[in-house]
This record gives C-alpha cells, structure tokens and sequence, in this order.
C-alpha cells in the first residue's frame, strides 16, 4: 500500500451551526469535492473557435459536444488554454480575445484551474513580426505579455511563459520571431526578460517554464535562471509518449534531475496512444502523422494500463510533482493520433475509465465524523476542498498543509 501521507492532511475542525452554536455529539457527512492536486487536460474545446477549428463537425453536433464537456468535467480540475500568438492573433491587432474569455469564464466557474499556453514560443508565432526589427519584436512580445495578463486577470493566474527554450535560438524549420530573439540575447536574456515582465503583470503568479528536452541541457539552463534571479517559479516537463511509453526508471531518471532545485514540478503535456509506437526515427514529432484507424483495443487497454501506472508513480511518490495534464483530450486532435481519453465519436476510452476510478475513488475522501461536546472532530483527507452536511445544513472548508484547526459553519 502506497504512503500517500504527502497527498493528505489532517485538521481539526469544529462544526457550528448559523447561529455559531456547536454542532455537539453530531455525525458530519464530510465529502471531498475537488482536490488540490492539479489533474489536468487540454481544455482546448471549450474556446469556441478552437473547438471549431478542430473540429468543425462540431457545429453540427452540439449535443455530443456537451456530452465530451460533461465528461471533462466529471475527471479534471485543471485546464490549459491555448494562446499560440499566430492563432490567437492571426492578423496584427485582430485576437481572439473574446473568444478565449469565454472558455477562460465557463471552466472558472465550475471550479476548474487554468493555465494560459504559452506567452512566448518560436512555433506558432504570429509570422506577421516578421516584417519588424529585432528591438520591435522584443518590444511586441513584451506588449504581448501585458495585454494577455491583463485581460485575463483573475481568470488565469498561471502561465507557460516560455515554451522549448532549449531549441529556440538553433531551431532551423522555419524562420520566425522569436528564435531570431533567442539568437540576439541567449536563452536566458529572452527568458529574463519575458519572465521579468509576467512577475511584473503578476507577482503572485505561477510561471512557468516548460520544455519538451529533458536533457541536462535542460536543467543547465534552468540551473543558468534562477542563478540569475529570474523568477521561474514552476518546473513544466513535457512527456509526449508517442515513439514508445516512457518505463518508470526513465521518470525517476528524470525527475532525479529536476526534483533538487526545490520547485513545484508540473507534467505540462503528457501523450499516451492506443496504437503501435510512431517511428522512433524521427526527430520532430510533427512530422508523424496517424491514420484514422490506428487505435486498436489491444493499444487503448495499453493506454490505460499506462496511464494508470504513471499517474501512480508521480501521484503516489513523488511529492514536488503538483500537476498532470494528458495533453489530448479526444483522439485526432495533434498528429491526427489516437492520444485521447475519448474516442472520435466522443465515447470513453478505458483510460477515461482508469483514470475515472483513481481520481474520483481511490483517491477521493468520504467519511463521516462524529464531533464531541463542543462540536470538534479531527477530518482527515486528501488534500483539497470539501463540502460538510447534517441534520439538512451543509458548509465548506478545505485540507491543506499548515490548517490545523478550523472553524465550519453549517446553515
């Protein structure tokens, strides 16, 4: 049996009633109602014109496209946005501002995190920089920051700041913005400068940097950051699985990397398939590309088996990983690959299933407490948020690390 000590607090908490009368010698229902771990996915579909530029089908579909919002919200609690400058202002001063406040405001409201993907990133750049000098980019990108932070603030209040710095001044594609910036100040003068101005917009926000290299070079250049004091706050490491799954030793090789600088470490973009592994031969993973029938039942009882085990490992032993989102959330989404917990025609996966079952049973608390003369009872739980009832009265408080001692009212 797993030691999940360090998922879980205790507190001792007193139940009074609306008139701040102890609730003595009552049984309290007490049932956990989010958790403070970040089980995260793509939440892509809920902004309007994505989920129509993905999948235009949709329109005409709206009833399944309610049934795949419902099923996301009966497993996550945690969501990333897409912010890809190119697409979410395709032509300068043209966003897609209204749209992405949209999605941004419904999860809110059911409860869920968000996190804003990415600020600043070579690929999917706005292309129309181009036409500008280096200091104007720079200038642009900067303004970028500060327009988006603004707009959603109080909605979004985590940021990949950064995405795939490791690449970006020698990256060769294609030409963009943004790696001729990398070229010009290095890989922590663009860093020091795009994160100087989040933790401007924000000083009590989460950011962000995230790469999908996981080599010491990685770690170097984070190493190289927060020597220089700039203000990385959150460690995001990609694991887009589709060349093969990754095996348990390889995460602990990995995280024994990352696990020393002491921050909070996020699993950004996970990628599990229900197909034979991609060509390990390529090196750039946007040049694979699935057929529609590559899922199997055999690959997506694979996925979930997978999927199970790597949740397990990084939930259960590894105490400085907060978060972890599966990168897609229906298959044909990125690659066109069968890298969803639904299928194409919206049904559930077992991996929907297995994951299903770990976060909302074997990880979730329910119990009843019987309080004393004076109304206390000691709750102990999974870390998160609660809801509390008895005798046709409910309330809420939540278990976290540094709580000890509440006080709940019940009205």
């Amino acid at each position: 049996m797993a030691d999940l000590s360090h998922r879980k607090a205790s507190a001792k908490v007193q139940f009074v009633d609306a008139a701040g009368k102890p609730l003595a010698d009552t049984e309290i229902k007490v049932e956990q109602t989010n958790h403070e771990f970040l089980f995260g996915c793509g939440g892509f579909e809920f902004v309007p014109y994505r989920g129509t530029q993905l999948f235009p089908e949709f329109e005409a579909r709206k009833e399944q496209m309610e049934q795949r919002k419902k099923l996301w919200l009966d497993l996550f609690n945690y969501a990333t946005l897409p912010f890809y400058w190119g697409q979410y202002e395709p032509e300068e001063g043209t966003t897609r501002e209204s749209d992405t406040l949209e999605g941004a405001r419904y999860l809110k409201e059911k409860g869920v995190i968000l996190k804003g993907h990415p600020l600043c990133w070579h690929t999917a750049c706005a292309q129309w920089l181009l036409k500008y000098d280096n200091d104007t980019i720079l200038e642009k990108q900067l303004a970028r920051i500060e327009r988006e932070m603004t707009a959603f603030k109080g909605l979004i209040n985590m940021w990949d700041v950064i995405n795939e710095v490791v690449i970006m001044p020698i990256y060769t594609r294609y030409d963009n913005p943004i790696t001729r910036l990398a070229k010009e100040y290095g890989r922590i003068g663009i860093c020091k400068k795009v994160f100087n101005k989040a933790y401007e917009m924000n000083p009590d926000g989460t950011f962000l940097i995230n790469d999908f290299n996981l080599s010491t070079n990685y770690e170097i250049l984070i190493d190289g950051l927060l020597n220089a004091g700039v203000p990385v706050n959150c460690i995001g490491l990609q694991t887009h699985q589709h060349q093969g799954a990754f095996a348990n030793e390889k995460f602990e090789e990995i995280l024994s990397r990352y696990e020393h600088f002491g921050l909070p470490i996020h699993f950004t973009e996970n990628t599990i398939v229900s197909a034979p592994p991609a060509d390990p031969t390529k090196d750039d993973l946007n040049d694979i590309h699935y057929e529609d029938d590559a899922s199997t039942p055999e690959w997506e009882q694979f996925q979930a088996d997978t999927l199970e085990r790597e949740y397990r490992l990084l939930f259960e032993k590894h105490p400085l990983v907060k978060a972890i989102s599966n990168w897609d959330w229906g298959d044909g989404a990125w690659l066109n690959a069968p890298s969803g917990l639904i299928r194409r025609n919206s049904t559930p996966k077992p991996s929907y299933d297995r994951l299903h079952k770990l976060i909302k049973e074997e990880w979730h608390t329910s119990l009843t407490v019987k309080t004393d003369a004076s109304g206390y009872a000691v709750v102990e739980g999974f870390k998160g948020e609660y809801a509390a009832s008895a005798r046709g009265t409910s309330g809420k408080f939540t278990l976290t690390t540094g709580a000890a001692e509440q006080k709940v009212t019940l009205a």
